[in-house]
């Protein structure tokens, strides 16, 4: 910038910053500065940071820790820590009493007492006889850096960290574990004049009008000889904006349905609450079978029990089938099968009972493709692979002539172009309900290989039960690790993050 800059070189906030900078002493905060001079702080921040551009002023930024008492921190600088009304209760109870009178005496609640007397016996105010259950106070009861910090926060509000005397900032860290006071971390930013800035606001600016726009009623009316325009500088710095988006995950899983219909499935619902019917007994999965205890599934506490009357004709073959194979083929699983035991009401474990729902359905078209994206429910240890509610896609393909090569056709169609994954492998499986069985994996470079989910085609003591006589290709995939894949995430549980920084850098597709 070549020359002397002048007041009249500037526009109206920056000349207002300025000036108020300049009667502070040529040095404040950005508050000192919002108050003095009634801007708003965005606009002395955007004032500032042209100014800082124009050399007139210096932003140095300081990071402060702001510490202010919550709801029960201000309750006990109004009535006193436990420990004190305790011991304030034996002064009037003669030095001595039991300790369940000492805290009615203090209005203490049950379960404050064993707090204050933890407390009492930590700074030494008094001493306990276990035998006795008596408390005896002891001769010092000064009052401590806790107590004299929970007095200043009340009466300033709050105070910065960095400025209390280092007795006081241990004390901080004794009340913030005491869950009586919240400390937030706090940029701020001091400006501070040049002398380019002292020469600047010396000089007064001239009286020339100053707009934003040339309007049609400045031009004929001739006013735009006298009027200034005002001067915009582009390269200056902005805030940032964040535009209001659907969440990334979200449109993840409606790209996949999108995707999923284009091929031709129809997409199946159903509920999150399940029968032990659809859920295991349809799928071929004996009622002892250690997926239906209740340390790997959700059980209904009321009502216990739903109804499977609707579908009595299938109950029994699926009962036969339990018990001795019936006319699949199978011996079974050689026990005595509950009917009461299949209404049992359970959170869906996997949406494969959908699948079996619609194979019973009579809106079921053979040959069919269905697909459903649904929430499931287990009791898993939580990890960056586990979640207690997850989301699964479910397939299933209903056709004649159906074989292994087309199921692994379609599930690397799913890795390479759904989930973005540069190749995939099939690994043999296990699963009561399915014979083939492959699991599922995908691997990304730069990522690795990660677990997908699993797969096959339905045993007959899955179909002919339901009275289905063409192969059935199912597949049940973590579509939350296929997001992760594509998202390049190595945690689950980021997916189902409230991370605005995240979120506001994830693109927009």
């Amino acid at each position: 910038m070549k020359g002397k800059i002048s007041m009249s070189d500037l526009r109206e906030h920056e000349r207002k910053t300025l000036q108020t900078l300049h009667n502070l002493g040529g040095k404040a905060s950005i508050e000192q500065i919002t108050t003095q001079s009634h801007l708003t702080e965005a606009g002395v921040m955007r004032a500032a940071y042209t100014l800082q551009e124009r050399k007139l002023i210096q932003i140095t930024e300081t990071k402060q820790r702001i510490a202010k008492l919550n709801k029960e921190g201000k309750t006990y600088a109004k009535n006193g820590l436990p420990e004190r009304r305790m011991t304030n209760a034996l002064k009037n109870l003669s030095g001595e009493a039991e300790l369940g009178k000492a805290a009615q005496k203090a209005g203490l609640d049950s379960q404050f007492a064993p707090i204050a007397l933890g407390w009492i016996q930590r700074k030494k105010w008094a001493t306990l006889n276990p035998k006795t259950k008596r408390l005896r106070i002891s001769n010092s009861q000064s009052i401590g850096n806790d107590e004299k910090l929970l007095e200043l926060l009340d009466k300033k509000g709050q105070a910065t960290i960095e400025d209390l005397n280092p007795e006081l900032q241990q004390a901080v860290q004794i009340l913030k574990g005491r869950k009586l006071l919240e400390v937030e971390e706090k940029t701020l930013r001091v400006l501070e004049l040049t002398e380019a800035g002292k020469a600047a606001a010396k000089t007064k600016p001239t009286a020339t009008a100053e707009v934003t726009q040339l309007t049609p009623e400045l031009i004929i009316s001739g006013r735009w000889r006298k009027t200034k325009l005002q001067k915009y500088n582009i390269q200056a710095q902005v805030a940032k904006t964040w535009a209001g988006k659907k969440h990334p995950y979200l449109q993840f899983l409606d790209e996949v349905r999108q995707k999923l219909v284009a091929l031709g499935f129809k997409e199946m619902h159903g509920t999150f609450v399940e029968t032990s019917f659809f859920n295991f007994d349809a799928l071929y999965t004996p009622q002892g079978h250690p997926a239906r205890e209740p340390s790997d599934a959700y059980f209904i506490k009321s009502p216990k029990y739903g109804n499977v009357k609707a579908y009595d004709y299938a109950l029994a073959n699926v009962k036969k089938t339990h018990e001795d194979g019936w006319k699949t083929g199978s011996t079974g699983w050689k026990y005595k099968y509950s009917t009461k035991e299949t209404e049992r009401l359970i959170l869906r474990s996997h949406t494969t009972c959908l699948s079996a729902r619609t194979l019973l359905s009579k809106k079921l078209e053979i040959p069919g493709m269905y697909f459903s994206i649904g929430r499931c429910y287990r009791p898993e240890v939580l990890d960056k692979t586990h979640l207690t509610e997850f989301n699964q896609v479910e397939g299933i393909i209903v056709d004649e002539g159906l074989t292994l090569r087309d199921l692994l056709g379609v599930l690397e169609k799913f890795a390479i172009d759904i989930a973005g994954a540069d190749k995939a492998k099939f690994v043999p499986d296990y699963f009561p309900f399915t014979e083939p069985s492959v699991e599922l994996r995908a691997y990304k470079k730069g990522y690795g290989w990660i677990e997908f989910g699993g797969s096959g085609i339905f045993r007959p003591e899955v179909t002919l039960p339901l009275g289905i006589k063409v192969p059935v290709l199912a597949w049940g995939l973590g579509i939350d690790r296929l997001f992760m894949l594509k998202a390049r995430i190595d945690d689950i549980r980021q997916v189902f993050s409230s991370d605005l920084d995240w979120l506001r850098k994830q693109e927009v597709t």
